[in-house]
């Protein structure tokens, strides 16, 4: 498992890495966002958004009390946030399942909540407040293609 670390200075700089890495996204693909309250979380899905060139007007946000936004852009983006939820109800289990395998890009806040549901392939990002602006990224690839994007990460961007 390739891990890499990278530190951002602001939030301008979080949203840079993440649309970035948004260009590189290709249909299935899943990132698993971890990270407490105020970390940056919906800041790096709002880069994402970008780099996947969803309209700036669809207004990125955080979905805490709908668990899940789509945005249409060159991939879908399905942005879900599962900070709400202490254990996932039976009857969510297929659309969560659904979106984790769809023809689009998952942002999975608070992913560690998915349990067995998260899949195999998928690129861990986790986000450690460290100053009042600054955030410390460790990121793990799982899988072929988590793997194969963090390893884009290290040689374009890191």
């Amino acid at each position: 498992m390739r891990i890499l670390a990278w530190t951002s200075t602001s939030p301008a700089a979080t949203r840079a890495l993440a649309a970035a890495l948004g260009r590189w996204m290709a249909p299935g693909d899943v990132l698993a966002l971890k990270g407490e309250l105020g970390s940056g979380k919906t800041e790096f899905v709002h880069g994402l958004a970008q780099g996947l060139e969803v309209d700036p007007a669809a207004g990125v946000a955080s979905p805490s009390f709908t668990l899940i936004h789509e945005y249409p852009g060159r991939l879908p983006l399905v942005h879900i946030d599962l900070y709400r939820l202490e254990s996932l109800p039976p009857e969510m289990l297929p659309d969560l399942e659904e979106y984790l395998s769809g023809d689009g890009v998952a942002a999975v806040e608070w992913a560690e909540r998915l349990g067995a549901l998260l899949p195999k392939d998928y690129l861990e990002i986790e986000i450690l407040i460290t100053g009042e602006t600054t955030r410390e990224f460790t990121m793990r690839g799982h899988g072929p293609r988590g793997e194969e994007l963090a390893a884009r990460l290290a040689r374009e961007w890191l």
